[in-house]
Order: structure tokens, then sequence, then C-alpha cells
């Protein structure tokens, strides 16, 4: 048969550690992360005590010429950061072909078919979806690549939760002050 037309079935192999050989590592392609609703409300809300405060202390300041930073909006937030998925085929050391996803950035120079790798790979929530790779151990080269993918706390950013904190510390600290004078 030609393996074109009539390619060999891929299995989707548990693991947790494969080794084998690589035999393709296809062009990657973007999925996004969905960031939770509960998530994105309490750190906004946090994030919009100390907003409000700074908008007020800015009003009684500058009368007028207030500022124009740019915000990103629900939607944009709503939407998660995307990250590489690049899928990965291996024949395992008893012949079988197993399927993976490399989720986040590895250097494609880092494997090339034919290396030995040991892989580790973890079920994804998704069942349809083949186990995502932890860990690549390329026998060949003697390298380790990790890939990493972006988190909700990386994409909300670090300016965004810096405010939520200060949020939850004016709260706490109004909080303490109304305790005190009961």
């Amino acid at each position: 048969m030609d393996p074109e037309l009539f390619p060999e079935r891929a299995a989707h192999r548990p693991g947790p550690i494969i080794t084998g050989h690589v035999v393709r590592l296809e062009g990657g392609y973007s999925r996004p992360i969905k960031v939770g609703q509960p998530i994105l409300i309490g750190v906004l809300a946090a994030a919009g005590i100390p907003r409000v405060l700074g908008a007020a202390l800015a009003t009684l300041r500058l009368a007028g010429s207030g500022s124009t930073a740019a915000r990103r909006k629900w939607k944009q937030l709503r939407t998660g950061p995307e990250f590489l998925v690049t899928p990965l085929h291996i024949r395992d050391t008893s012949g079988v072909l197993c399927e993976m996803e490399i989720h986040g950035h590895v250097p494609q120079s880092a494997l090339d078919p034919s290396d030995h790798v040991q892989v580790t790979v973890r079920r994804q929530k998704d069942p349809e979806l083949p186990p995502r790779v932890e860990r690549i151990v390329n026998l060949t080269t003697g390298q380790f690549l990790t890939p990493r993918t972006p988190t909700v706390w990386s994409h909300l950013g670090p300016a965004l939760l810096f405010q939520a904190f200060l949020g939850v510390l004016v709260v706490a600290a109004i909080a303490g002050v109304v305790l005190a004078l009961r």
C-alpha cells in the first residue's frame, strides 16, 4: 500500500515514558488557553480598587489632564494566551507509531528524524487529543528539552496582578481599621 494514500495509524500511548526514534515533527499551530471567568472577575475586582483610588488622586492633582493609558478589554483578557502545538510522531522500541503533542516552543533543530529520544508524556483533559509532552531527552545529542507554555497568570501580566495585590491590601487595611474601631 502507498504510505501517502494510506498512512499508518498512530497510537496514543499513555506513557509515562516512551523511548524510540523520531519519525516526524510536523509544523506547529496555535491553540488558545481559556481563562476562567471567576479568576478573571476576582483579579479585575481587586485591581479595580487601586485604579479607582489612583484615578481619584489624579483627578484632584491634575484637574482634567487625565491619562490615556491603554488597558486590555474584557474580551482580550477572557480569550487567553495562545501557545504553540507541534505534533510529534515517534516509533517506540516495540515498533508502534506513537503520536503526541509538544505544547510550547522547542527548537526545530533540536529534534531530527531518526533521533533516539526518551519522552515523558501526560494525558490531556480531552481524551481525543494525543498525550502532551512534558520532557524530551534526545539520547542522540544529549539534549534535555522542556517545552514551556504560557499560563493564565503570565497572560494577565505582572502589572494587573500587582494592582490586584494592592487592592487586596487596601481592603485588608480598611477591614483592619473598621475592626479596630469597634
